[in-house]
C-alpha cells in the first residue's frame, strides 16, 4: 500500500457536538470521503454515513496508528477523512498526522497523498460562547493530560501562564487515572489570582446533557468535574454579572489596567 496513486486525506474537526457548529467544508469533505477513520465515538459523531463509504473505527489513544492507517488508505487512492472532535489542531489529530508526513518525509513515502486540515469549533470557544466572552483577551490553553507530557512539564506552564496573567482554558482535567491533577492545578493558579476569580465549568456544550456553570476559583470542586468537562479560568480583569432576566454573563474585556481604552484594530 505505500506506493502512491493521488488520494487525498482530509483531517476534519467536527467541532464540539452538534453538527450545525460544523463548517460547510468539513460537512462536504466527511459526505465525499471513501473512507472515514477515528476513535469510535467521533465516527459516531459524525452521523448515517453514505452507501459508498466505510468507517474504519479506532480505540483511545492509538493517534499514530489513525494517522498511519487514514495515509496508507489515500496512498493507495482513497478519499479519506480522519475525524478529531473540535479542532484537529488543537490537541488532536492534525499534530499526529503532520508528525508522520515529517517522519517519512526523506523516503517519499506518502509524497503523493494531497493532505488538508480542516479547522472546526473548539471547545475553549465552544464553551466561551455560551456563557459570554470570556477569552476577550489573551489566553492559554493547556491540557492536563500527562499521557504524552510530564506532569512537571503541565505545572510549570500553568505556573508561567497564571503569573503572567492569561486566561487559562484547561482541557482534559480530570479521568479516572488522573483524579488528582485538577486540584494540583487550582492549587498552582491560585497563588496567581484571587479566589473570587471567575471560573467557567462547561461540559458536553453542544451536545446532550449540556451544562454551563460559573464559579469563583475558591468554589470549584475538582470531584465534579471529568473528561467531557472544560474549564476557563478568568484573568485578574475577567467580570461576571447576571443581567436582568436573570442570565449569567462572564467576559474579559479588551482594554487592561493603566492602558488606553479602545481599539488601534
Amino acid at each position: 500500500m505505500s506506493e502512491t496513486v493521488g488520494g487525498r486525506l482530509a483531517v476534519v474537526g467536527l467541532g464540539p457536538g452538534d453538527a450545525t457548529w460544523r463548517t460547510h467544508e468539513a460537512s462536504d469533505r466527511l459526505a465525499a470521503a471513501t473512507d472515514l477513520v477515528g476513535y469510535g465515538p467521533y465516527l459516531r459523531q459524525v452521523g448515517t454515513l453514505g452507501d459508498h463509504q466505510v468507517a474504519h473505527p479506532f480505540p483511545n489513544r492509538k493517534e499514530a496508528e489513525r494517522a498511519v492507517f487514514a495515509l496508507e488508505l489515500a496512498a493507495s487512492g482513497g478519499d479519506v477523512a480522519i475525524v478529531s472532535s473540535g479542532d484537529p489542531g488543537i490537541f488532536a489529530m492534525a499534530a499526529a498526522v503532520v508528525e508522520e508526513l515529517h517522519r517519512a518525509n526523506n523516503s517519499g513515502r506518502w509524497a503523493g497523498v494531497s493532505v488538508t486540515i480542516i479547522p472546526g469549533v473548539t471547545a475553549a470557544t465552544a464553551a466561551a460562547a455560551r456563557i459570554g466572552a470570556p477569552l476577550g483577551h489573551d489566553l492559554c490553553l493547556i491540557s492536563l493530560s500527562d499521557v504524552l507530557k510530564p506532569w512537571d512539564v503541565i505545572e510549570r506552564r500553568i505556573v508561567a501562564a497564571a503569573s503572567a496573567d492569561f486566561v487559562l482554558a484547561l482541557y482534559n482535567p480530570l479521568s479516572r487515572h488522573r483524579p488528582w491533577q485538577l486540584q494540583r492545578a487550582l492549587d498552582a493558579i491560585g497563588c496567581h489570582r484571587s479566589p473570587e476569580t471567575p471560573v467557567v465549568i462547561a461540559r458536553n456544550v453542544a451536545r446532550h446533557e449540556e451544562s454551563v456553570s460559573t464559579l469563583s476559583l475558591g468554589e470549584v470542586d475538582p470531584s465534579s468535574v471529568d473528561m467531557r468537562t472544560l474549564l476557563i479560568v478568568g484573568s485578574s480583569t475577567t467580570q461576571a454579572f447576571t443581567d436582568r432576566t436573570g442570565r449569567s454573563w462572564v467576559y474579559t474585556p479588551r482594554h487592561y489596567p493603566n492602558s488606553p481604552v479602545g481599539s488601534r484594530d
